[in-house]
C-alpha cells in the first residue's frame, strides 16, 4: 500500500487517524474479509507513526469488533455478520428476525406529534395529523437499521413510546388498535448516511446505507403508516424470492357489452332453469365472440 503519513494538524489523536483509515479500509473492502493485515512494520513506516501508535489503532479496531486477534497471530479483517430480511413481505425487521431466533432490540427515540410529514408520507396516509415514530433497531448490541416511520394520529392517538420498547410496531397494531397489516409497496435505493443517521449507527458520515420506504395499508384497504428505514449495508442484506413469470390470457367482456340485453338466436326459447327471466346481459353475445375466436385459432391452426 502507498504512504499515506498522519495529518500532523488534525485534531484527532494519531491511532484513530490510523484507524480510521484502516476501519474504511476493511468497510469498503480493499482489505477483504478474513485477509491478515499489513505487520506493525509495514503500518509504522506507511502511516509514518510509532509502534505504540499502530497498536493503540489496532487495539481499537479490534474493541469495536471490525479487526479480530489471537494470541501469536497476526490480526485479520473480521468476517462481519450479515442479517438477511425478505423486502417483499409485510411483516416487519422484529417478526422476521424473530422468527429466525434472533432477539431485536428496539431504542426508541422520539414519538410526537407532526404536521409536516414527508410528501409521500401526506400523501400515502392522506392526512396532516401525524404522529413521527424514530426508531434504532439491533441485535446483540450491533446497530442494524434506523426507523422512521408516520401513523395517522386519529388512528394511533394511543400509542406510547413506552410500548414499543423492543416491541414489534405491526403487531401493536393489531393486538391494541385492531389494524391487521396486509399490503403494501416497498423500494429500495443507495444513499449515503447524513450525519445524525450516521451517528446513531455507528457508522462514518456518507457511508453508503439501503433505504427501503413504502407504505403499508390494513385488510380493507386503508392506510396504516408510511416508513423510511435506513440499514446498514455492510449488516443487512435484502433478499428478493423470485418465481417464474406465467403468461395468461384473461378474455374480459367489453365494456360495451354490460347491461346490453342478449339478442336471441332463432328458434330459442328462455331455459327451464331460468324460469322464463331474461338472459344475462351480454352473455349471448360473449358466447358468440368466444365461439368465434375458437374457429378462427382453429383455422389458423389447421393453416387455412
Amino acid at each position: 500500500m502507498a504512504p499515506m503519513p498522519v495529518d500532523r494538524t488534525d485534531p484527532r489523536p494519531l491511532h484513530a487517524q490510523v484507524a480510521g483509515v484502516l476501519r474504511a479500509e476493511i468497510r469498503d473492502r480493499s482489505i477483504a474479509p478474513g485477509d491478515t493485515l499489513p505487520s506493525e512494520a509495514a503500518l509504522r513506516e506507511r502511516f509514518g507513526v510509532s509502534r505504540s501508535v499502530v497498536r493503540q489503532a489496532l487495539a481499537t479496531l479490534e474493541d469495536e469488533g471490525s479487526v479480530r486477534r489471537i494470541h501469536g497471530r497476526a490480526p485479520v479483517a473480521a468476517i462481519p455478520t450479515e442479517h438477511h430480511r425478505l423486502v417483499q413481505r409485510v411483516t416487519g425487521l422484529f417478526d422476521q428476525f424473530s422468527a429466525e431466533g434472533l432477539r431485536l432490540t428496539t431504542a426508541v427515540l422520539s414519538l410526537e406529534p407532526s404536521r409536516s410529514g414527508v410528501p409521500a408520507a401526506v400523501g400515502h396516509l392522506g392526512t396532516r395529523d401525524l404522529l413521527r415514530l424514530e426508531r434504532v433497531r439491533s441485535v446483540d448490541g450491533d446497530p442494524l437499521s434506523y426507523v422512521r416511520t408516520w401513523l395517522p394520529a386519529e388512528r394511533f392517538g394511543g400509542l406510547d413510546a413506552a410500548m414499543l420498547r423492543d416491541a414489534s410496531l405491526h403487531r401493536l397494531m393489531e393486538d391494541r388498535f385492531g389494524a391487521v397489516p396486509t399490503s403494501g409497496r416497498r423500494q429500495i435505493r443507495a444513499v449515503p448516511a447524513d450525519p445524525r443517521i450516521a451517528l446513531e449507527l455507528g457508522v462514518a458520515a456518507e457511508a453508503p446505507l439501503l433505504l427501503l420506504e413504502g407504505g403499508t395499508f390494513d385488510r380493507d384497504g386503508t392506510p396504516l403508516e408510511w416508513f423510511e428505514s435506513w440499514h446498514r449495508s455492510d449488516r443487512v442484506v435484502f433478499d428478493i424470492e423470485a418465481e417464474g413469470a406465467s403468461e395468461q390470457v384473461r378474455i374480459t367482456p367489453d365494456p360495451s357489452l354490460i347491461g346490453r340485453t342478449a339478442p336471441e338466436r332463432p328458434g330459442t326459447a328462455p331455459s327451464p332453469e331460468a324460469g322464463g327471466a331474461a338472459p344475462v346481459p351480454g352473455l349471448e353475445r360473449a358466447v358468440e365472440l368466444a365461439d368465434g375466436l375458437r374457429a378462427e385459432l382453429a383455422r389458423l391452426r389447421d393453416g387455412g
